[in-house]
């Protein structure tokens, strides 16, 4: 069921927005070469407590999940694309670590990600990372009252093609609210004017994420962490917006 949000609820939703972007600005500053991926799952669940929030993920159990996610932080590092699941690795320099985030305050849902690399850059993981985050600004852009879920779609397709990569279709962006997953889903390729006409209370999360060398994913071993199949690397950008009258409204703005 896809909800319109009023005004009012929309500004109930913002401590949530800040929330999110704040723990994710203190996780950036804390990934550094040498930092396991559990101590920056560690430090997420200190800041959640610390602000009385409530985690999405540890009893995250959908279908495509082999068991409840047990960490509320996801760590994708190198060909993790979605859904990492944090676990003794500590980082080592030129990785490109994902960091995605979700949590409740007082009863709404913010979610973002954002992808950085742990010390020496390669310029190829600076232009995955850069067209990730220049594909999210187009979808943004786009979600505007009378325009189409498709016109989203199309837009962060659009950036994405130009730039060289394939785009899969499978994950993407979803509606947000009391609820970490709801409808719409957003994908990150489609055709303009097609699918939901977009009203002002619509709240949803926008994710483009890409994958250097393919589309195509398979599921780790750990049974939640989505890898690129063969190999190559990957990065993920993601802001959570409501739909207004006056323009998209960046709710996880960091």
């Amino acid at each position: 069921m896809i909800e319109l949000r009023t005004p009012a609820e929309i500004d109930e939703m913002r401590a949530a927005g800040r929330f999110v972007a704040a723990t994710l600005t203190e996780l950036v500053a804390a990934a550094r070469v040498g930092v396991n991926l559990l101590a920056l799952d560690s430090l997420a669940a200190q800041l959640i407590r610390r602000a009385g929030a409530t985690s999405c993920y540890v009893d995250y159990h959908p279908s495509f999940g082999a068991m409840p996610f047990g960490k509320v932080l996801c760590t994708s590092v190198n060909d993790a694309a979605l859904h990492g699941l944090p676990h003794d690795y500590a980082l080592k320099d030129g990785d490109v670590l994902s960091l995605d985030f979700a949590a409740s305050v007082d009863g709404w849902v913010a979610d973002s990600a954002v992808t950085i690399i742990i010390g020496t850059p390669r310029p190829s993981d600076v232009a995955l990372i850069e067209t990730t985050e220049r594909a999210l600004a187009a979808g943004i852009a786009a979600a505007q009252v009378g325009a189409r879920i498709g016109d989203i779609s199309a837009a962060i397709g659009e950036v994405s093609r130009a730039a060289g990569y394939s785009v899969n279709v499978d994950f993407g962006g979803h509606g947000v609210g009391r609820t970490m997953h709801g409808d719409p889903h957003i994908a990150n390729d489609g055709r303009p004017g097609r699918g939901l006409p977009l009203r002002a209370g619509l709240v949803f999360a926008i994710e483009p994420w890409l994958m250097e060398g393919t589309d195509r994913i398979f599921t780790d071993p750990d049974g939640w962490t989505l890898r690129s199949l063969d190999g190559s690397r990957a990065a993920h950008s993601e802001h959570t917006i409501a739909v207004t009258d006056a323009g998209p409204v960046v709710l996880t703005a960091r």
